[in-house]
Formats: C-alpha cells, sequence, structure tokens
C-alpha cells in the first residue's frame, strides 16, 4: 500500500567540523521545492513530502558529504507498515556556510485504511557516525473525490520540480490529480479541472480561467486518478494565488487548492 523514495538534495552545503549534528525547519511541502502545506491531512491516492534542514555533517576535503538515511512508517498502534533500510547519499557544501537540505515524502496507497500515522525518519552522519531523528504524525483520511499530488515544474511532464516561485520571464508547470471520482456503469468517469491565477487583491489576472474536461473516450477503466498540467507564464512582478478547481460531475462533488506564487524581477 506503500511506496517511498528519500532524497537529500546536492545543492546544499555544510562546514567542516561544524559541530552537532541536528535536524531544523521540519515541514511539509506540496511537492519538491514546493510551498508550505499547513495541513497535514490526506486523502488516499495523495503524498506527503517533508523538507528539513540537516547541520553539522562532516565535509572531505574535496566538499563531499556523505551520509544515509533511514524512515519507517508506523499506523496508530506503533506497527510498522513500511520500512526503508539506511541508504548512502551524497551532497556537496557547493556554496559553503552550515546547513543541507533534506527530503522525503511518502505515497499514500489509494485504498491505505484511514486513521493517523507517523514518518520516523533518521539521518547518521557516515563518518562520525552521529545520528539524529524526527518524528512527524500525518493522518490518511476517508477516501473521497479531492485534488492532490501537487507540483510545479520547469517541464510540462513534471520531471524537473521547481518551487512556486521565479523571476519574469520564465515557464512554469503546474501539476496535479484528481482523485476520488464516481464512475459510471462503464466505469467511465467525468471530471473537469481548471486553474486560474488571482493577484494580491484576490483578482483574477485573466478573465477565463484554463479548463481540461477529462471524460469517458480520454481514459481507461481502471484509471484511479486523473493528472492535469497547466503552463504558467511569469510575465509580471508579484504576489499572486494559484487556485485550483476539480468537480466531480458524476458525484456531484467539487474540490479546491489555493498555493501561493511569488514572481520578481530581474533588474
Amino acid at each position: 500500500m506503500w511506496t517511498t523514495l528519500a532524497l537529500l538534495a546536492t545543492m546544499g552545503s555544510v562546514a567542516a567540523d561544524s559541530g552537532e549534528l541536528t535536524l531544523k525547519n521540519i515541514r511539509a511541502t506540496y511537492g519538491f521545492l514546493g510551498a508550505q502545506r499547513h495541513d497535514n491531512q490526506l486523502l488516499p491516492g495523495d503524498s506527503y513530502f517533508l523538507a528539513f534542514d540537516i547541520e553539522g555533517l562532516s565535509v572531505e576535503e574535496d566538499g563531499k558529504i556523505k551520509y544515509s538515511m533511514a524512515m519507517e512508517v508506523t499506523d496508530s498502534k506503533n506497527k510498522v507498515i513500511y520500512a526503508r533500510d539506511p541508504n548512502a547519499l551524497e551532497a556537496y557544501n557547493s556554496l559553503g556556510g552550515t546547513r543541507t537540505e533534506g527530503m522525503t515524502y511518502v505515497d499514500v496507497g489509494f485504498n491505505q485504511p484511514p486513521g493517523e500515522y507517523t514518518v520516523n525518519l533518521t539521518v547518521t552522519d557516515s563518518k562520525t557516525k552521529a545520528a539524529q531523528s524526527f518524528k512527524r504524525k500525518f493522518e490518511v483520511l476517508p477516501k473521497s473525490f479531492g485534488l492532490a499530488r501537487f507540483m510545479t515544474s520547469y517541464d510540462g511532464a513534471g520531471r524537473i520540480p521547481a518551487p512556486s516561485s521565479g523571476v519574469v520571464g520564465q515557464f512554469l508547470y503546474v501539476n496535479f490529480a484528481a482523485i476520488g471520482f464516481e464512475k459510471n456503469a462503464k466505469r467511465e468517469p467525468d471530471v473537469r479541472l481548471q486553474m486560474r491565477v488571482l493577484d494580491e487583491s484576490g483578482k483574477a489576472t485573466v478573465e477565463k480561467p484554463l479548463v481540461g474536461d477529462t471524460r469517458r473516450e480520454e481514459v481507461g477503466e481502471n484509471i484511479v486518478a486523473i493528472p492535469m498540467s497547466f503552463a504558467l507564464a511569469l510575465n509580471r512582478p508579484g504576489k499572486f494565488t494559484i487556485e485550483l478547481e476539480g468537480t466531480d460531475r458524476l458525484g456531484k462533488k467539487s474540490a479546491k487548492l489555493s498555493i501561493p506564487l511569488s514572481v520578481t524581477e530581474q533588474k
């Protein structure tokens, strides 16, 4: 029911002999490099991302950092339902300083029972064997229609993660999926997904939203998630909000998701 992937970014930094190993600034995010997620409630089929700062790892003379990370997921009865053994990782202190960025995520299965779960993560310095851990609880809700797996990227396929920010002249792609939708007697869904962008005053930046319709001729009968990707041109600076909306026309349900977007101008 669970799949997971644990990665640490290679663009972080740490200083030699920087002291005690610590894990700080632990937060849930919307995808890799994404905006902070302020709730820990997920529908079956969503992904739970955690980002954090690592300070105090050993660094070699060539700037290489070696460490490992292990993770397990337990249920409300403290039963281990997923475990990943320590895997060897590397990073570089390319920019100097004392910090390396860490990230991990858990994909929640579409049939995962509702309830409270806990991510237990441990980082170990491969040279000194110093280790630090943290725990973070999240809740899996009962199955329902919703929007999940939000991530911004630099490419339409969603293979190159991007923050929900940028500079004037860039293009971003907004990726997400509809889950928990109803199907008719022929196992066919009927879902509409749309995106609009609001400015700092809450006004839509264009008159009509971008819309994608998914009907029976476009999907297979066994589909459990409907992915969608919208292009986003960053043509002016400002603080904006990406507002996504999905409508399950068979189930007569709708869902919304709002993500902040920041655009700066190079001068």
